[in-house]
């Protein structure tokens, strides 16, 4: 079974490698990446836009969508992970996740403006889910802030890459 999903991944891989697939290829990455998969994405979207300027706004676009979705799909795995242990152990909560409860409380969805960040972003989004904030507000601010990051990112790699300005 093993060798089986290593030669899927690969294929799957090597057809999202393809220059037609690359807006599609964009969204999977930062969708995965999004995710408690540790993997950058700003590599596929900085080469994206430097093979073909022209996709600058799109690929922007396409890598916001899928890195909130991913955020997005975090958040669910909290709130499921949250739900299932609720019923396997039938106790209050501990003093860890209380004072997380408190310091997320206060800062509600709003907290999940800081989904852009490295490390601390996408568990943030998992804790969202965790501590069962407003779905559809911590998506929209999850928004925000990745389309606030791909656009500060993409922007200042492409001004620092010699030849890649658009």
């Amino acid at each position: 079974m093993n060798e089986w999903i290593q030669t899927a991944l690969a294929a799957l891989l090597a057809w999202l490698a393809l220059p037609q697939h690359g807006l599609s290829t964009l969204f999977v990455v930062t969708l995965l990446s999004a995710t408690l998969i540790p993997m950058p994405s700003e590599p596929a979207l900085i080469g994206l836009v430097t093979l073909n300027p022209g996709l600058l706004w799109p690929a922007i676009g396409v890598a916001t969508v899928g890195n909130t979705l991913g955020g997005a799909l975090s958040y669910w795995m909290g709130y499921g992970a949250h739900t299932a242990l609720d019923k396997a152990r039938h106790q209050p909560k501990g003093k860890a996740q209380l004072k997380a409860l408190q310091w997320l409380e206060q800062l509600g969805p709003k907290a999940c403006l800081l989904s852009w960040l490295p490390i601390v972003g996408d568990p943030l989004c998992a804790v969202a889910g965790w501590l069962r904030l407003d779905f559809w507000p911590c998506a929209l601010y999850m928004l925000i802030g990745k389309l606030i990051r791909f656009i500060v990112y993409t922007l200042a790699l492409l001004w620092l890459i010699p030849g890649a300005q658009t």
